[in-house]
């Protein structure tokens, strides 16, 4: 009898292992995240505050559910109380992370998260000391943001050890974005951009600066233009190169139309233009469909240069973005709930070195002669 007991006792801990709290499972990447636990052998628990949402996606993937509001502190809480990773699906991130985390160090929890937004990433770096004395790890960018260019731009640094400038270019071909990267991105709409000079992040305009990147698949030739990725933090925290610009594919008109962006960007803050371009997103679908992301590739370009003038280039061709950010995620939470993460603030590359984004099938990762 007592030999069942512990047997049983071994099985409910080693189930354990493989469990992690999902919050903002009803959300389009979460659902992705839902749909390919099983690929890495884990079972998330869906939650959200949306009960008739998420009890009808575990109901459609026979998964457990919990439900709790970020504003309600002990309910929150107590749906993690036996959990020991949280995977924050649920964004806008300066809206849901401080939350979470919260949370998280009250029930001594690991947190990751989806997150690409430079404010975010500075946040969150400020909880160190605390998760650090809870032994838990903070990893925000889990996803296409930023685990590939971190990794790449650790590659590179590891490669030119004195490099003290970084250029990041990337450009997703044949998919687009979800509704939730979409509102995301319109609570940014008329907001300054960044970039990093001299170890500052300092305020620049979104475009600021324009240029074309050929990419060796398929020759792609992509006009990109300069944004605040949130490589501007955590490319700097992982490799402490102190001059970091990043870029997206756009279109050139996109680009030009920008420059005039200062005489109407009051329009674009305003309520009204909000409400607007909300109705035109919630039209549309939740996202890229199953065969669109498979047709869809992701492609990547790090630059890095010294003092002396000598540069160093790869390139980086991955499956479409939220394929990516799906199966990022589920990698990163297999090897926390494995017992391997680092205490504290950590980026993609900071914890799991420069070859994580390696694990991901479909990943191609190039080196180009010096200048």
């Amino acid at each position: 009898m007592a030999h069942r007991c512990y047997c049983l006792i071994f099985v409910i801990l080693a189930m354990q292992q493989n469990i992690f709290l999902l919050y903002g499972a009803n959300g389009y990447s979460g659902r992705l995240i839902a749909r390919f636990a099983h690929q890495y052998g884990l079972q998330p628990v869906l939650a959200g505050r949306n009960q008739q949402a998420i009890v009808a996606l575990a109901n459609e993937l026979h998964l457990p559910w919990r439900i709790a509001d970020l504003n309600d502190h002990t309910a929150l809480e107590n749906s993690m109380h036996d959990i020991s990773l949280v995977v924050n699906a649920a964004g806008p991130y300066d809206l849901t992370a401080k939350q979470m985390i919260a949370a998280c160090m009250a029930t001594h929890t690991h947190y990751i998260d989806l997150n690409g937004d430079l404010e975010v990433f500075e946040m969150i770096q400020g909880y160190n000391q605390e998760a650090m004395e809870k032994n838990i790890m903070l990893l925000p960018g889990a996803g296409f943001d930023v685990v590939p260019t971190d990794c790449l731009s650790l590659w590179l640094k590891k490669r030119m050890p004195d490099a003290d400038r970084l250029e990041i270019a990337f450009a997703i071909i044949g998919s687009r974005l979800s509704r939730g990267t979409a509102v995301t991105t319109l609570q940014k709409l008329g907001m300054p951009g960044a970039c990093r000079k001299n170890g500052r992040i300092v305020p620049e305009p979104v475009g600021a600066k324009g240029m074309y990147v050929t990419f060796p698949a398929k020759a792609q030739k992509v006009f990109v233009m300069s944004i605040p990725w949130g490589d501007i933090s955590t490319a700097y925290f992982s490799t402490g190169i102190p001059n970091i610009e990043t870029y997206t594919g756009v279109s050139r008109a996109t680009w030009v139309f920008l420059k005039f962006q200062g005489l109407f960007n009051w329009l674009l803050r305003t309520r009204f233009m909000h409400r607007i371009v909300t109705k035109i997103i919630n039209s549309q679908s939740p996202g890229p469909g199953d065969e669109q992301r498979m047709k869809a590739i992701s492609l990547i370009r790090a630059k890095v240069s010294d003092q002396q003038g000598k540069t160093m280039t790869a390139f980086m061709r991955c499956p479409e973005a939220y394929d990516l950010t799906a199966l990022s995620v589920l990698l990163i939470a297999q090897k926390i709930l494995s017992g391997q993460f680092k205490p504290g603030y950590q980026t993609p590359a900071s914890a799991y070195g420069e070859d994580l984004i390696m694990e991901i099938p479909g990943v191609e990762r190039e080196l180009m002669m010096d200048q």
